[in-house]
């Protein structure tokens, strides 16, 4: 790995705590009043995220954590903790948003990551920090490769699914900010030319 893109690299705790932030604040967005199109993107969002995630640990994080500490009771039970999140996924992506127990299984997700994230947050991250303080950042840029790598055949669903979640009046103001950019830069492109003359 280059060292100056382990040195720019955000660390691997770093990483996994922003994903943990991510996945919580998109969690914090769902309504089951909401529209099932606004619910299902915002379900396939955590999926996809935690999918992810649960695969960046699983393949990075955790084999670095066993080879410097052992095994501990958190790192013991992360992986069948992954393995109950992805059963509920999977019955997730079997449903749609006007089943009845749709809502009921979402909140059963995040609790379950909840309690999840908690135990890494509060136990394991600090661990990896004492045990690992020199490697955090080589290991972030590691994660980064493989989680573009990751992402890469999921882009078009990513985008869409952001799209369905965000309100019409933040799409109307972005839209907006695009018609009043490409203006002022169209205005600024004819002022240039008239004083160049």
């Amino acid at each position: 790995m280059n060292a100056l893109t382990s040195k720019l690299s955000p660390s691997i705790t770093n990483m996994i705590r922003m994903d943990h932030t991510t996945v919580l604040a998109t969690f914090h967005q769902y309504d089951p009043n909401a529209s099932d199109n606004t619910k299902q993107a915002l379900v396939q969002q955590v999926c996809l995220a935690l999918e992810i995630h649960a695969q960046l640990e699983e393949e990075i994080f955790y084999p670095e954590m066993r080879s410097v500490a052992g095994s501990s009771d958190v790192l013991t039970k992360s992986v069948p903790e992954h393995d109950e999140m992805r059963k509920l996924i999977a019955r997730l992506r079997s449903m749609t948003p006007d089943d009845l127990t749709y809502d009921s299984t979402f909140m059963e997700l995040m609790r379950d990551v909840m309690h999840h994230v908690a135990d890494e947050e509060t136990v394991l991250l600090p661990e990896a920090e004492r045990l690992l303080a020199d490697r955090l950042n080589e290991l972030g840029a590691q994660m980064t490769k493989r989680r573009l790598q990751l992402m890469a055949p999921h882009s078009g669903e990513i985008a869409m699914n952001t799209m369905r979640t965000m309100p019409a009046s933040s799409m109307l103001m972005a839209a907006g900010a695009l018609l009043a950019g490409g203006y002022l830069l169209k205005r600024s492109r004819g002022w240039q030319f008239r004083r160049h003359m």
